[in-house]
């Protein structure tokens, strides 16, 4: 997958984001990511959000994860597995229940900016939390559940099943040993798009940027010659 990059006002952080080939692409073949998720990645580089640790952009509705590193460089991307539920909320007390306990409805990948990193829980040893509050984590597909189909649904060229877990992220065992662990190794930003949310209310500093931006270029805008 090539992906390139908008441009955005800082050309060096331009320069410094956009990569010809990620180093690892499991994306399925021909899927494209979206503007949003470009634009997005751009400005992390261009503003500096990340304060220079590695980051990842998450998009929940095309089940896309690209994961850079803290040079803004992309590193990889793959596809993921999320919350079954479509939502952006988190549910008060959720990270307290058990699996089981967790009502169909709440059971969704939160949107927004998340500090993240590795550390213990008490039923899985070392995980990466994404979110601790909400006891979101990534992990590699587990295989103890055969009729959930994980693998198979990571493997699936459409995003469309890839709606089945509690609300944690799932890649797969290649991408978190080969990625996800050595780039997240000391910790990083994780940015999830939302679902229903508006943009402004999950990332305002970059839509704020980003309309910025958009209003610069219609004002240089001029009639082209005939």
């Amino acid at each position: 997958m090539t992906l390139a990059f908008a441009s955005f006002d800082v050309a060096a952080a331009k320069d410094a984001a956009a990569q010809p080939v990620a180093a690892v692409d499991l994306m399925p073949r021909g899927q494209e990511v979206s503007a949003t998720v470009i634009e997005l990645a751009g400005w992390v580089v261009a503003a500096n959000d990340s304060q220079g640790y590695p980051f990842a952009v998450i998009d929940k509705a095309a089940a896309q994860i690209l994961v850079f590193g803290g040079d803004g460089r992309l590193r990889g991307t793959a596809p993921g597995l999320f919350g079954s539920a479509v939502g952006d909320h988190t549910a008060p007390g959720i990270a307290g229940l058990a699996l089981r306990e967790i009502p169909g409805r709440d059971r969704t990948t939160p949107a927004g900016r998340f500090v993240g990193g590795f550390g213990p829980s008490i039923d899985a040893g070392r995980v990466l939390w994404v979110d601790y509050d909400s006891g979101v984590s990534m992990h590699p597909t587990a295989t103890g559940v055969p009729k959930e189909r994980r693998a198979e649904r990571l493997a699936s060229p459409s995003p469309d099943d890839n709606r089945i877990t509690h609300g944690c992220i799932n890649v797969s065992p290649e991408f978190y040993e080969r990625i996800i662990r050595p780039t997240f190794e000391r910790g990083g930003v994780f940015y999830i798009l939302p679902d229903k949310a508006r943009l402004a209310e999950t990332f305002p500093e970059f839509a704020q940027s980003r309309a910025t931006t958009q209003r610069n270029v219609g004002s240089r805008s001029r009639p082209a010659r005939r």
